[in-house]
């Protein structure tokens, strides 16, 4: 394999697709040394498959707004590889989503989800619809809609797609009940995030932020330090920092910053309990705003406009927001801070200039595909209690899902480490994830 030459063929095929093109190369650069060991892998086209998805589904989605006017949004799923299983991969509602961001998002998915060891494939899907300042009528009418449009191509054995940004509980509750209506069957697999009592999982929503923080948790041990006393800054208030936040203040650190487009509130104590609580009002609200924070805890949260989470002073650095959020000068502030570890909580969070700048400077450095796992396992895991009809206690869920990210971790400690001991956190994820999928398209043949 020749990454170069692949990339310029993707390229011409592919213009103006930056994300996915930039995602594509991450992956390649990492696995080349390796896939070249395999000339089984050159013979069968692994990597000229594996780039392309299995198929891409556009749709128009037609609604009405509370004011009776008719709104027109458009719609993707794309259904990217089920070498492993079953397509997977959560539903995003953002006015910037597009083809190109989705591509990225399902390419990623696919080593997420292998890295899980469960039997998932990778998907990805949304549209460009902000929720932001909707009514719950309005919410529900385009979730109905999207679901019109969807449902035929989606389904426990099929792809199961869960929720992301823009997507929670509630919308998750009105997608599945337009599916059930169309598809007369009560099929809970074919969406995970579900609320708990009609098929979802506990501990569902916190699963993100839980798995990143226990995944963190042991970058920190590798180098005999530990979490307590850390100061972590999030960005985000959305499920991933929630749970990011719940978890971490369990493990003794202190969140001393989360985000929103708005600003950042820094948490000069560190977040408690109760504010933790508030996040979760926050989401609901659809006013996308951190400023609420500090109006809530005046002089416990310090809110400043148009600032980010990076400009606060920490010891741990979690994107948990969107994607690329965080850009080289980010990296080089969070470093003049004295920052000790950096950990994409979101997938693809850190653009190439901020993780190279990081790394350069030898601070750990983990890529979303390992760190953010946690969702999807647990989606997993839902699955797994529909399908056998059970439900496991919260304690049962946390049990699994640590021990996933534990061996995930194990995982990337066996392909990154480097000849000087030191541990390549990107490139041990991209190859044990890429392995896997290899391996189950090279059995399969040519499909």
């Amino acid at each position: 394999m020749n990454v170069q030459t692949i990339m310029t063929n993707l390229e011409a095929k592919h213009p103006g697709e930056k994300e996915y093109l930039q995602a594509v190369r991450e992956v390649l650069e990492s696995v080349e040394e390796v896939y070249n060991q395999h000339p089984e892998f050159e013979k069968a086209k692994i990597v000229e498959r594996l780039v392309e998805p299995d198929r891409i589904f556009t749709f128009r989605i037609v609604w009405v707004d509370d004011q009776g006017q008719v709104q027109t949004n458009i719609g993707y799923r794309v259904q990217y590889n089920a070498a492993l299983g079953a397509y997977k991969g959560g539903l995003r509602f953002h006015p910037a989503v597009n083809v190109s961001m989705l591509k990225f998002l399902g390419f990623e998915q696919i080593f997420k989800n292998a890295l899980t060891n469960l039997p998932l494939g990778g998907g990805k899907g949304g549209a460009d619809f902000d929720p932001t300042g909707k009514s719950d009528g309005e919410i529900m009418r385009f979730c109905h809609a999207f679901m019109y449009e969807l449902w035929r191509n989606i389904g426990a054995d099929l792809d199961s797609p869960a929720g992301d940004v823009g997507v929670g509980g509630r919308e998750i509750g009105y997608l599945y009940g337009m599916y059930k209506k169309l598809a007369r069957e009560h099929s809970t697999g074919a969406l995970t995030g579900k609320s708990y009592g009609w098929g979802g999982s506990l501990i569902r929503p916190e699963a993100t932020g839980f798995g990143a923080m226990y995944y963190v948790n042991r970058m920190v041990k590798q180098v005999s330090d530990t979490m307590v006393g850390k100061r972590i800054a999030l960005s985000g208030f959305g499920n991933v920092a929630w749970g990011a936040a719940t978890k971490a203040t369990e493990l003794g650190a202190k969140v001393v910053a989360i985000s929103g487009p708005d600003g950042v509130c820094e948490i000069p104590e560190g977040i408690t309990p109760e504010m933790i609580n508030y996040m979760l009002e926050m989401r609901a609200s659809n006013r996308n705003r951190v400023q609420d924070m500090a109006d809530k805890f005046p002089g416990k949260a310090i809110f400043t406009p148009g600032k980010k989470a990076w400009s606060v002073k920490c010891d741990i650095a979690c994107p948990c927001a969107f994607q690329n959020e965080m850009n080289a000068e980010d990296a080089q502030e969070l470093i003049n801070n004295g920052v000790q570890y950096v950990a994409e909580v979101s997938n693809m969070g850190c653009q190439p200039g901020a993780i190279s700048t990081v790394q350069n400077a030898g601070i750990p450095f983990a890529p979303g595909k390992a760190v953010n796992a946690g969702g999807v396992a647990t989606s997993g895991l839902e699955i797994c209690q529909n399908a056998a009809h059970i439900s496991w206690t919260a304690e049962e869920v946390d049990a699994k899902l640590q021990k996933i990210m534990n061996d995930i971790y194990d995982l990337c400690i066996e392909y990154g480490k480097e000849a000087d001991g030191t541990i390549n956190y990107v490139k041990g994820a991209n190859i044990a994830g890429f392995m896997r999928v290899a391996k189950a398209m090279l059995a399969q043949g040519i499909v």
